[in-house]
């Protein structure tokens, strides 16, 4: 079995309808994929049901009715959106923050779930994660993932360490 055909089962459909947001993406300009499954591109992956995009705020509408007109349900926020199916475990997280807007010219194509992306460089997806990871509005279930995210991070790049907040980097250093 592939790593599709598992995630696909686990998800109901999540590989599906990652493949159908990709398609959906390519046809609106400059976007590129963050978040856990870009970490998972440069380090051991690790499971996760949401797939995190950056896309072009002019893009944005006619994007959203694109994925509405393929059956995903949109909620819009300040500075994101999110899209599902009604059946499918994967969420897809729309970043449409100022910050994020030059990600995508710094990208990489990389499998993910089958097909070819383009994935944010490894030092965007640093500062995504670090950004995420400092905002106290989110989950602390939800930050303490960024955190793993960026140690694991810092552990198979110990180069980037620099980059990131040093409360992660003593973690990894063993000090309190």
């Amino acid at each position: 079995m592939t790593a599709e055909e598992v995630y696909e089962s686990v998800t109901n459909g999540g590989a599906t309808d990652f493949a159908a947001a990709v398609e959906i993406f390519e046809r609106f300009g400059p976007w590129c994929l963050i978040g856990g499954l870009a970490v998972n591109c440069y380090v051991e992956p690790v499971y996760t049901v949401d797939a995190d995009f950056v896309v072009v705020s002019s893009n944005l509408l006619n994007l959203q009715a694109a994925l509405t007109g393929a059956g995903f349900s949109l909620q819009t926020f300040a500075h994101s959106g999110n899209a599902k199916r009604p059946e499918s475990k994967l969420s897809l997280q729309l970043r449409t923050d100022v910050r994020y807007q030059d990600f995508p010219s710094r990208t990489e194509r990389r499998e993910v779930l089958g097909r070819m992306v383009p994935v944010a460089a490894l030092a965007d997806v640093v500062k995504g994660k670090v950004w995420a990871w400092q905002d106290e509005n989110r989950r602390l279930t939800k930050r303490k993932k960024d955190e793993l995210d960026l140690m694991r991070i810092a552990e198979a790049y110990p180069h980037l360490a620099a980059s990131m907040p040093v409360e992660i980097v003593r973690q990894l250093e063993g000090q309190p």
